[in-house]
Order: structure tokens, then C-alpha cells, then sequence
């Protein structure tokens, strides 16, 4: 099913000349959002808030998803510490992507490189209810590898 509500961007003024967050190709999920922090270096073990300059506006429904690139994950040890982030749809702050270096180097970060991806999903709230017994499974309590596959 299609989905044509948009995706609203506004620029803060310490980005008024960075692409918006876009699609590297037209199949792609994610869309590369860029840092707007001026140059910095990023050392092991590092974690940094890194700004965008945008804030985003979307439909009520959805949540954004603030997931890892894979090239710098895997050419330099780049991540994010809490991956996959959530962007709740009523939050209007800047979009911030907190990056961290698993890596054993340094990693210098340019202004305008794109750090993270942003993907964006439906979500339902449903209502929340405390019960005194939950119904039985065949898998019961068993977690974390319980069900013997693997």
C-alpha cells in the first residue's frame, strides 16, 4: 500500500546548505541524513551527539527509526549506541544521531558526511492493562536460544 502523506524538513540555520535526507537508491528503506557539526575526529571509544540541522514533521502514525550506516560501521567501527534510536512523530527538537567508535582509530567525521539512516515505520499504541494471569504457550518461560534452532 502506498503511503503519499510527506515527510517534513525544516533547516536550522547552522544548515542552510546540506541535501535533505534521501534515498541512495529508489528501493532503498533508509534515508542518509548528514552531519552539520563543522569537522571533528571521533577516537576510540568516543561517543558523540552530532547534529543534523533539521527538524522533522511527520504523520501521527509513524515513528523514524535512527539505524547505523553499514560502510562506516564496518570500514572504521562506527556505530550508534543505541541502535535502532526512535524519533517519536510529536517530538520537534534536531534531529541528533549519537555515534560511537568500537574501532581501535581515530575517525575524523566532515561536516555534510553521512552518518546515520533514518527509516521510517508504522507503529500502533495500543492500550496498556495489568492482568493477574497471562494465557500458557508451549515455549512457556523459555527464552534466549530456548527454542533449539541455533
Amino acid at each position: 500500500m502506498a503511503y503519499d502523506a510527506p515527510i517534513r524538513f525544516k533547516r536550522l540555520e547552522h544548515n542552510p546548505d546540506l541535501p535533505l535526507p534521501s534515498r541512495a537508491t529508489p528501493h532503498a528503506a533508509g534515508y542518509d541524513v548528514r552531519s552539520a557539526e563543522p569537522d571533528f575526529v571521533l577516537e576510540p571509544g568516543d561517543i558523540r551527539l552530532v547534529g543534523t540541522g533539521l527538524v522533522l514533521e511527520m504523520p501521527m502514525d509513524l515513528e523514524c527509526q535512527v539505524r547505523p550506516r553499514s560502510g562506516l560501521a564496518v570500514k572504521h567501527g562506527v556505530t550508534l549506541p543505541n541502535t535502532p534510536g526512535t524519533i517519536d512523530p510529536d517530538y520537534r527538537g534536531e534531529v541528533k544521531v549519537p555515534l560511537i567508535n568500537l574501532g581501535r582509530a581515530p575517525v575524523s567525521i566532515t561536516r555534510g558526511e553521512r552518518v546515520a539512516q533514518l527509516v521510517f515505520a508504522r507503529f500502533v499504541a495500543l492500550p496498556v492493562e495489568e492482568v493477574g494471569e497471562v494465557g500458557s504457550t508451549a515455549r512457556g518461560q523459555g527464552g534466549f536460544g530456548s527454542t533449539g534452532r541455533g
